[in-house]
């Protein structure tokens, strides 16, 4: 948490904490301040300082900005506004409390437990609702088709509230007609591993390649494993274009052949053998829940989502100092090294390339192991560069809460840790202390005290000759 708010952003929003960064933006907890004193907390996604100067980076970013503010539905993250300060392109987005999906997932996992089946139905329900909504969605102004395609439906896309709400964010990578940076012929956007075949090997897509990611979805919570994960992301690319579905009956038996049967549809290497519209495969869920008496409302979602912010802050709490230091340090250092790299290796981009996805707010943990993306200059592959292994589920420091809007994870900052340098972090306080050598010195006092006691109880037991 900053220990003090930060400067206001347009006069009008306040920023309160650092909930994320990476990618091409970083992302604030803040508040929106309009007449009368009148108070509404927002999430704040603002564009890398060292990237403004890059045109294109501020098209993509401008991009989801256009797309997302036609957007107003209850399962997509809302946009209210964009702004620009003196140094960077701001989006105001509504504030998310809860988990993503892949965090839900992640401690399951750790638990050596799956999702509830209902649960994990209902989930890709409420996602083929935003789906559908933004794929039929047309243009306010002339009520033209805005003809959009997700491109990027994957875990940490994928918000629940402590409610229950399941709503759908990032339009960074979306397609749609409006778009201001088009999209180079032969490129493909999007994890590796939820793609679809037809964007896999670089052809145009439409609203069924977010069919085959819900597909996806469907088939890794209900067997509790991956689909398409090689040992390089040229593997991973193979397999989703051959997209050879093993049997998920095998995997896990509570699913019925009439579900699989739904999913396999959904998967079907040719768009044309897939559910047409997202309603379509909503509808298909939908009936099997109804036909099998199935009951799951949000309620029952909120207690897994609660449940997972409670594990998260008991495992925050339970992280050592010097590890949270440490990675304060490499946060600072990250920031300091970012302005020596190139556009398309500049570490600022976190763990994506130049011209991936644009910041995933609702991402608080380690997306260390997920597939980055196609190199958007290039539109290559890169087959030699290997896949780390999927992560286990660790306290990431970041704060549980999602702000609408994939990237790494950020422990909680210091205070202004935005705009605080390393050297500032390691220099003495009013106080005298040293932000981070003040823990040192505590430390050391301590173990000075405990050395000096055990040499007076060693004196004392060879005065008596007690030992």
């Amino acid at each position: 948490m900053y220990a003090t708010k930060r400067t206001l952003m347009g006069d009008r929003y306040t920023i309160i904490d650092k909930i994320d960064a990476g990618g091409m933006a970083e992302v604030f907890r803040g508040v929106a301040e309009s007449i009368q004193g009148f108070k509404k907390s927002v999430a704040i996604k603002r564009i890398l300082p060292d990237l403004v100067k890059n045109d294109k980076f501020v098209s993509m970013f401008l991009d989801e900005a256009k797309v997302s503010l036609c957007l107003q539905h209850a399962n997509i993250v809302q946009v209210f506004d964009i702004g620009k300060t003196d140094q960077s392109y701001f989006l105001v987005m509504e504030y998310v409390n809860g988990c993503n999906l892949k965090a839900l997932l992640d401690r399951l996992k750790a638990k050596n437990q799956r999702i509830d089946l209902a649960q994990a139905i209902y989930l890709m329900i409420e996602c083929c609702k935003a789906l559908n909504y933004a794929h039929n969605a047309e243009n306010p102004e002339t009520n033209e088709p805005l003809e959009i395609v997700h491109r990027d439906v994957s875990p940490p896309n994928i918000l629940i509230s402590k409610m229950g709400e399941v709503k759908l964010v990032d339009f960074g990578l979306a397609k749609a007609n409006s778009q201001i940076e088009t999209t180079d012929q032969g490129v493909v956007k999007g994890k590796f591993s939820y793609l679809s075949p037809e964007a896999a090997s670089g052809k145009v897509v439409d609203c069924r390649a977010d069919i085959f990611a819900v597909g996806i979805l469907l088939w890794e919570m209900f067997t509790g494993r991956r689909l398409f994960y090689g040992e390089t992301d040229f593997q991973t690319v193979e397999q989703v274009r051959q997209a050879k579905i093993p049997s998920i009956a095998a995997l896990n038996p509570d699913v019925a052949p009439e579900l699989e049967g739904i999913v396999r549809k959904a998967l079907a290497q040719n768009p044309d053998d897939r559910y047409q519209e997202a309603a379509d495969l909503g509808d298909a869920l939908s009936q099997f829940l109804f036909s099998h008496r199935m009951k799951v409302t949000a309620r029952d979602l909120a207690k897994v989502v609660r449940a997972t912010q409670a594990d998260k802050e008991r495992q925050r709490s339970l992280t050592p100092e010097n590890d949270l230091i440490n990675v304060l340090i490499k946060d600072e250092m990250a920031k300091v090294t970012s302005l020596l790299g190139s556009e398309s290796d500049s570490p600022a981009l976190g763990h994506e390339r130049a011209g991936s996805a644009s910041l995933d707010p609702s991402a608080f943990i380690d997306t260390s192991g997920w597939a980055s993306d196609f190199d958007l200059d290039s539109g290559a592959l890169e087959p030699s560069r290997p896949l780390s292994p999927l992560p286990a589920p660790v306290p990431t420091g970041a704060a549980s809460e999602i702000a609408g809007a994939s990237a790494a994870a950020t422990p909680e900052p210091t205070p202004d840790s935005n705009e605080v340098s390393l050297q500032q972090m390691l220099e003495p306080d009013r106080t005298g202390m040293h932000q981070i050598g003040g823990s040192k010195g505590m430390i050391i006092a301590v173990a000075l005290f405990v050395a000096l006691a055990g040499l007076g109880v060693a004196g004392f037991l060879f005065k008596y000759q007690l030992f």
